[in-house]
This record gives structure tokens, sequence and C-alpha cells, in this order.
């Protein structure tokens, strides 16, 4: 068994674990990345679609450019990527891994969880009807269109209105298939509405909203799905009807890729999937951070590098000894669904991500404490698919009094 010590290890070679490291190694620190797969770069590798990094590098690059990018400033550092390499085991900031090398026994000061996420599939929605080939996850039709150069099938309906089935829906088109439809079960799209436009109207595709599929049918091969149109949040089977179609492409939703964290005894956010992290995204156990998707699911990629630097920067400090200020906790109060991290510290600029529960045109979110609004802030739009964040530092805090039990909830307000 081979014994390797680092001053930190990240777990994940996508976005989020290489800037991560970067930002590690550029304060001078020692740091291993241990990835799965056999190669760098993550999801991206397969997403060739463009929209990356206009906040990260102000141009507009494909999922690979953009993963190029932090790849190359990887084989220019003191970095040790492990490819092929499954952790095993994750406690008291100790691993143990399977690798080509056999099993690697890794000590580290501090440990970064960047697993990044995965696709929900058709046992988490409990769609029924028979079982028969040709239901994919959206992302690996991706994948194998992207990366293996196969098309899955020829007529198409994606069950979700998720960004990756919307990208899905458009890729599908380039490559010459029918797209039939997207069904949403929800009366407003799942993802960005850039992708809407983009991957739906501009192709022509309908979008069946407030939705839900309630049979697939087929015996070898899918010959189509039921849909069964909701009304006030209940079946109107009378008006259901039928899309004939030989695949169905699931875009129902990521959840944050979490079992080593649980195996390491981080504590989990129920509504998020991911770690709960205080200001600096150090989860329950000192010395283990968390961020990018693996903490929550990002709309963009560019906040997910973002997060992850400043996760490397927050573990650099620890490493120095620098201890955390005291912080106040955070919460979602009216119409938001989460916030992240879950902690503000009171000495400087916090970015807050959050998910409003509505969609509104007009309206304010507002920072209460003790049920006293302290800061408002205008949003033109809010709704589920589109992620806010908003920066919270020590001038909107100056004037507040806090002791160890206060808590600033964050909340959005109706305009009318």
């Amino acid at each position: 068994m081979k014994e390797l010590r680092y001053d930190a290890v990240i777990i994940g070679a996508g976005a989020a674990g290489m800037a991560a490291a970067l930002e590690l190694d550029r304060q001078g620190f020692s740091a291993a990345i241990i990835e799965r797969e056999d190669h760098p770069g993550g999801i991206l590798m397969q997403c060739i679609h463009n929209g990356f990094g206009l906040h990260e590098f102000g141009e507009d690059l494909t999922g690979p450019e953009f993963a190029e990018r932090f790849i190359n400033q990887i084989e220019d550092s003191r970095i040790t990527v492990y490819l092929n390499t499954t952790v095993t085991s994750l406690k008291d900031k100790e691993l143990f891994c399977v690798s080509p090398e056999g099993v690697l026994h890794i000590r580290s000061r501090t440990i970064i969880l960047a697993m990044g996420c995965r696709e929900r599939n058709r046992g988490n929605i409990r769609i029924p009807g028979s079982r028969p080939a040709g239901v994919y996850t959206a992302g690996l039709a991706q994948r194998l269109v992207n990366i293996e150069g196969y098309v899955p099938g020829r007529e198409i309906v994606i069950i979700g209105s998720g960004d990756i089935g919307l990208i899905m829906a458009r890729r599908m088109s380039w490559a010459g298939c029918d797209v039939k439809a997207v069904v949403e079960i929800m009366p407003y799209p799942s993802g960005l509405t850039r992708n809407i436009v983009q991957c739906l109207k501009d192709f022509d595709i309908p979008l069946y909203l407030s939705c839900r599929t309630t049979g697939i049918f087929g015996n070898d091969r899918v010959q189509g799905i039921e849909v069964t149109p909701m009304e006030n949040g209940v079946l109107a089977p009378e008006k259901k009807f039928r899309i004939d179609c030989d695949t169905v492409l699931l875009s129902v939703g990521l959840v944050p890729e979490n079992e080593l964290s649980h195996l390491a005894g981080v504590e989990l956010n129920s509504t998020t999937g991911g770690p709960r992290v205080d200001a600096n995204l150090m989860t329950n156990i000192e010395g283990i951070f968390a961020c990018g998707n693996a903490l929550h699911v990002h709309d963009l990629v560019d906040w997910v590098a973002e997060e992850a630097r400043r996760a490397g920067a927050h573990a650099a400090a620890w490493l120095k000894g620098l201890k955390p200020e005291k912080q106040i906790r955070l919460k979602a109060g009216r119409n938001v669904r989460y916030v992240s991290p879950e902690k503000l510290n009171p000495g400087a600029e916090n970015k807050i991500f959050l998910r409003s529960m509505i969609v509104k045109t007009g309206a304010e979110m507002e920072l209460k404490l003790d049920n006293q609004v302290f800061k408002t802030i205008r949003q033109n739009h809010v709704q589920p698919s589109e992620m806010i964040n908003v920066i919270i530092g020590p001038k909107d805090l100056e004037k507040l009094r806090f002791d160890a039990d206060s808590v600033i909830e964050l909340s959005i307000r109706l305009v009318r």
C-alpha cells in the first residue's frame, strides 16, 4: 500500500476541484486531486455547446474549452492529479483510494469536497408503465452523442425541462432527430430562460407545462408515452393524450454527489442534498470544505469556479492557523427554497446564493434580523430555475447588534 501525505486533497477534477486546487497551490500548499474518470474536466468534456466562461474568462466558450483553460493551469502547477482513482473510504481527513497503482493511503491536513452532482432517474420520479429499452437520462444521452458518437434514437420526447434536457432537445434536432415534445410537471420551465428560447422556441419544439407523464409504453423498445394535464395541482385524466416516440430522455433534476461526505460524517442539508457549510464553506467537520455542485446545484459553471476558489482560499487560511471569526446564522425565509452558505461573517463580504420558490416579475429580497427589515434588494424577475446571488458585507451589518442566538432571515416579498 502506497502511503502519501499532502496539505490538501481535493476530491473531483471538474471545474470546482481544479479551481480550488489551483488556489491552494498559488498560496504555496501541496495539493492532490483525486478523480475517478480517466481525464480531468468532469461533465464539461461532454458539453460541446457554448455559453461557458462569460464571467470567468470574459469569453463565450464550449465546455471542453472552459475545462482546457483550467487543465493547462493544472499542468503548469505543482498539483498532483490521480486519474482512474476512486475514494473508497474517507474519515478524519484520511483517505483510502483504489488506483491503477494499487491501493493509496493518503493523509491530508484538509479536504475539499468537489464531487459534483448526478442526475435523477426514472426510479426517483416513479413513472409507471413497462420498462423497455430507449429510456435514458439526458446527460447519458449527451455523452453517447457527443463523446461516443451514438444517436440513442430518432423520435424523442424529453421529460422535464431542466437545462440538460433543453440543450439535448437542440442537440438531437441538430442530429436529425424528431424531438416531439418537452413535458414538464410544473407550471413553469425548470431551465434557464435563454435555453427555453434557444433550444425550444428556435426549433419549434412544443413545451407542455403542468403535465405529468403517467405512462411509458413499449415491449422491447419505447413506443410512446402517456401525458396527463394537471389542473390546480390535480390530474385531469379525461384530458390525457399519447405521444408516439422511440426514445425518452429524462431531465428531472440533479442531486449533489455526497456519499463520501456522509461516510466522513459531514452533516447534509435536506433541501439541497449538499453539506451544511459556514461562511468559510467549511462543513461541521473542521478542515473539510465543500464547493461547486457537490454543495448545491449551480446554474453556471462560472459560479462553480468562483465559489471553489473561495473554498480554496478559506482552506489555505485554515492551514495557516487562522481561526474562523464569529459568524451569524442565515436561514431561508418566505418564498426562498434555500440559502448557501448558511452563515455570514460580519467582518467580510459574503456571497450568498439562493433560489426562489415562486415565479414573479417585480419582487424584493428582504434581509431581516429579529423580524426587522434592514436591507432590501429589488429583483426584476425571480423564478425557481434562476439562481439569485447577493453580496452581504460589513456596511450592511454595521448598525446591527448580534448575540449568539441571532439569525438573519432572507425572504422574497412580492411588489404589487
